[in-house]
């Protein structure tokens, strides 16, 4: 498992991040059967055997961050832990003042590191950070506050669209940031170079789009007509030239030297192999590289699949 350097925080990561939604709680599209505590802890400590050393967990990823805490004891030390702190927004969608929203992320933090069992996170971050949150001069100050007092080592930000990355990019306070990317939707990667000038880290996640790029085929709405024709361009193309569908969504994304690890969501043992099998063989040519980025998806916005869900076109 190779490792690339996380921006400016000089953490070595593996190019692929475990995922840790889904061990956790149920998530995604469709039916989904989480493992149990013991099936998660032994996929957790393989995963670590077999080279991953990143793992990605959040507050809000139910029993995600104590099971990670329960597997890697002893062996914190091979590890590199990103959590990220529970929702900023209360329920009428503002931001708290500085006394409370401080004592909100300090509480976070705390039942993070003894869920994780312990003293520090590599990477701390804002889950869902959107330009409110992003323009917030308390939350930037809690962050950094947070920072300097020794029990998280780098700070980021998880967002959903481009204008947060390029804001949370020019802020010059993010260390790291989690943002969607994978071949239908590239629009983010238009900051891709401007993050590395400035040593802000990148995470790529959704490079399978929640299982649309893989062999699983969806029964599509009349509505998606043209998404299908984009997944089936891009069909040709993975089962011409590479032996699966995540395999050529895997190595597009690693293509991009901005981006430090590839974030996949594993719950089985089997995901785990395919995921490192993933990179096995050789990198995406210059060619396809240029024919992927060509027929990328017209209209990112649009790439909504909760929205998809919500209309019943799934």
């Amino acid at each position: 498992m190779k490792r690339r350097i996380l921006g400016r925080t000089g953490l070595a990561v593996s190019e692929i991040a475990f995922g840790g939604v889904e061990i956790g709680m149920p998530y995604g599209l469709g039916a989904h059967e989480m493992p149990d505590e013991a099936s998660a802890i032994r996929l957790l400590q393989k995963a670590v055997e077999l080279g991953v050393n990143f793992f990605d967990t959040a507050r809000h990823y139910g029993e995600s961050e104590r099971l990670m805490g329960t597997a890697f004891q002893g062996i914190r030390d091979q590890v590199v832990l990103a959590t990220k702190c529970v929702h900023l927004k209360n329920e009428e969608g503002n931001i708290p003042s500085y006394g409370e929203l401080k004592a909100t992320v300090h509480e976070s933090l705390e039942v993070s590191l003894k869920n994780l069992k312990t003293d520090y996170v590599d990477l701390f971050m804002v889950h869902y950070a959107d330009m409110d949150i992003l323009q917030n001069e308390d939350v930037i100050r809690v962050f950094l506050e947070i920072q300097g007092e020794g029990h998280v080592k780098n700070i980021g930000v998880s967002v959903y669209k481009v204008q947060e990355t390029a804001k949370a990019i020019q802020s010059g306070i993010w260390d790291a940031i989690q943002l969607p990317f994978n071949l239908m939707d590239q629009s983010h990667g238009d900051c891709f170079q401007n993050a590395s000038e400035k040593g802000v880290g990148i995470i790529v996640r959704s490079v399978l789009m929640r299982g649309m790029l893989t062999e699983r085929k969806f029964k599509m709405h009349e509505a998606l007509k043209e998404v299908d024709n984009h997944l089936e361009a891009y069909r040709t193309i993975a089962e011409t030239h590479f032996r699966n569908f995540p395999e050529y969504a895997t190595k597009f994304a690693l293509k991009h030297p901005q981006v430090s690890s590839v974030l996949v969501g594993i719950d089985k043992e089997e995901y785990l192999h395919a995921s490192i099998d993933n990179l096995k063989g050789d990198e995406l040519s210059t060619e396809i590289f240029v024919r992927s980025k060509n027929i990328q998806y017209p209209d990112p916005s649009f790439l909504n699949l909760a929205e998809w869900d919500r209309k019943g076109w799934l």
